[in-house]
């Protein structure tokens, strides 16, 4: 069966179009048409019903779709690892917006002076979108905030961090939460804090900028869960007031179980602060 066929097949069924799949696979609609009529074709089996507003998988291609996840899964990972068989040629990198504020930097510098010839991508997100990506095989590592406990991946490296409630000094801040955006862990937890301490429920802002949530939260507008380094960085510790917070948010680095890294063993052994 070729997995290429099977990457369109699971394309159009995850965005319910052809001409959406097409897009996201970068190819003209005629030609995933044309696959999907090939992928039918030697199945002997109709995958679609096409309607006015889309398609729909049929019965059959129901039951083939976990079994084109699994074997478009394989054939990557095999193509990755036959790749990166020396070093790797290519690293795929995750992280959130606060480690790529404090330390990602450093990371890169660390990376091309001791693997120079390895290519990097990166991915900035949230940590729940981050470890959605590192499951589905699009991220090699992600720096994520907590210990994910995910059965399907494992901790390479812990990099502490002190944790800090900010709020304007002179006034009483509205009722609302400054995030970097949806699945941001800080804010699910300083969420659930703030219920518990006074039942009142919060806004939910997002901004994807930690300069403007600083100077939002001096103005008095709402309140943000912050690494005391961020804090320090962009010159606000002494602006704010900054109550110390015993969440365990602690930066973790990780990867899958069974992708394992050459790198591994560097990236255990690497400090990062």
């Amino acid at each position: 069966m070729d997995s290429n066929l099977l990457k369109v097949f699971l394309a159009v069924a995850n965005t319910k179009s052809i001409s959406l799949g097409a897009k996201e696979l970068n190819f003209t609609q005629s030609n995933v048409t044309l696959r999907i009529k090939q992928l039918e074709k030697s199945l002997g089996y109709e995958l679609f019903h096409r309607t006015n507003r889309g398609v729909i998988l049929t019965q059959e291609g129901e039951k083939l779709y976990p079994f084109a996840i699994d074997i478009v899964k394989k054939v990557e990972e095999a193509t990755l690892k036959m790749q990166n068989i020396n070093y790797h040629e290519l690293l795929k990198i995750g992280s959130t917006q606060s480690n790529a504020t404090i330390r990602l930097a450093d990371f890169i510098k660390k990376l091309n002076h001791d693997y120079k010839d390895m290519k990097l991508e990166f991915v900035v997100d949230s940590s729940l979108n981050l470890i959605d990506k590192l499951l589905e095989y699009k991220l090699d590592i992600a720096f994520v905030n907590g210990d994910p406990k995910h059965k399907d991946l494992k901790v390479l490296n812990i990099i502490k961090e002190d944790i800090v409630l900010v709020q304007a000094k002179d006034k009483t801040p509205e009722n609302k939460i400054f995030a970097y955006k949806n699945g941001c862990l800080n804010r699910i937890f300083l969420e659930k804090y703030l219920l518990e301490k006074n039942k009142n429920k919060y806004k939910k802002v997002n901004l994807e900028n930690y300069e403007v949530i600083l100077a939002c939260v001096e103005a008095g507008y709402g309140v943000a869960l912050f690494s005391r380094q961020i804090i320090e960085k962009f010159g606000y510790l002494h602006r704010l007031k900054v109550t110390n917070m015993d969440f365990e948010l602690d930066t973790h680095l990780v990867c899958r179980k069974d992708f394992p890294l050459i790198i591994e063993n560097y990236l255990k052994k690497l400090t990062l602060s």
